[in-house]
């Protein structure tokens, strides 16, 4: 079903789902290939991460172009899920209560649900047998979730500065946090920046941003009702990130049967090289793999200058065909 909502390309088309939760509406963006480059369509799905949707990630444009859109000239059909409490989607009832009443929403397993739903329609929508994720941080959770799962959907993932588990910090504790908080456009400034090195020239244009934050607070209708204005968001990708830091990974790397690539910038203050290595490590199962580490970005790397090098990455990764990936279909299909 077509609903209207601003389009962020003539191209794009819009569908609002039922979604696992009482059928809480999902909503998903849709931006087909300018011209289709493989025998067979090939089309992904991206999984947001922790604060922000998929118009102010992979569709957000900076000078005109995104990421999605150097996706859809390489060949690929590109899909764009808002989760539940984020961008289009519905918000759960628990968000019109005050925080404290409930503990956070939207953990993974939850949303592992949501993107199942949004996958199977994807599918179904084009006649595919399976496709490939593209997840930011948290997002690699649910993704990662449903590819060890559901095998036989999932052909290739990419994580994006995705979160890897830790040992313990001594400094802080993995207690249970609230169902939401307000963030604010300072807030997200500060996440920004936080780990370019003092040294180093900015790698975000203060203009570049302004804009985006104009949109981020578009994203949730009374945003501009609050003081300072801010935009309310779910607290179970926060949680999570924090218990994986303390060595309790939301999903089991080993399931994944899928060929995985890490993509992570040089300054992500969420994931060091042992942090890449111990994850890497951990997809036991993935039949090829790809550690990439860019210079000069950070855990918000779409939106940086370096952006130009995570596109071309990910498009590298996501035409392969390789025996291995074929290989692993075939088991998965065949269980």
């Amino acid at each position: 079903m077509n609903h209207s909502f601003p389009k962020l390309d003539e191209r794009e088309e819009h569908f609002v789902i039922p979604g696992p939760l009482n059928n809480l509406p999902l909503f998903l963006r849709y931006l087909p290939a300018i011209q289709p480059r493989f025998k067979a369509r090939r089309a992904v799905v991206y999984v947001h991460g922790a604060t922000f949707p998929s118009a102010l990630s992979i569709a957000h444009r900076f000078d005109g172009k995104s990421w999605r859109d150097a996706l859809s000239e390489a060949g690929f059909d590109v899909w764009g899920l808002d989760f539940y409490g984020f961008g289009y989607s519905g918000r759960y009832p628990e968000m019109r209560a005050p925080a404290e009443q409930h503990g956070p929403l939207c953990v993974a397993a939850d949303a592992e649900r949501q993107l199942e739903a949004a996958v199977r329609f994807a599918l179904t929508h084009q006649g595919l047998r399976h496709l490939s994720l593209i997840s930011h941080s948290w997002g690699s959770m649910p993704a990662c979730r449903l590819g060890g799962a559901h095998p036989a959907l999932i052909d290739r993932i990419l994580l994006f500065a995705p979160i890897a588990p830790r040992g313990p910090r001594r400094y802080e504790s993995p207690a249970t946090l609230p169902a939401w908080r307000v963030v604010t456009v300072e807030d997200q400034w500060k996440r920004f920046v936080e780990d370019v090195p003092k040294e180093a020239p900015p790698v975000l244009s203060r203009a570049h941003f302004e804009e985006w934050g104009q949109r981020y607070l578009d994203s949730d209708a009374e945003s501009r009702t609050r003081s300072p204005a801010g935009v309310k968001t779910p607290l179970g990708p926060f949680s999570e990130i924090i218990r994986a830091w303390h060595g309790e990974l939301a999903y089991e790397p080993s399931k994944v049967q899928a060929p995985i690539a890490i993509i992570r910038g040089e300054w992500d203050g969420l994931m060091g090289d042992d942090d890449a290595r111990r994850l890497f490590d951990a997809f036991t199962r993935s039949p090829a793999k790809r550690d990439i580490k860019i210079s000069r970005a950070t855990h918000l790397m779409h939106l940086e200058e370096m952006r130009f090098a995570l596109w071309q990455e990910s498009v590298s990764f996501l035409s392969a065909h390789d025996a291995a990936s074929c290989a692993a279909h075939n088991r998965a299909e065949e269980a």
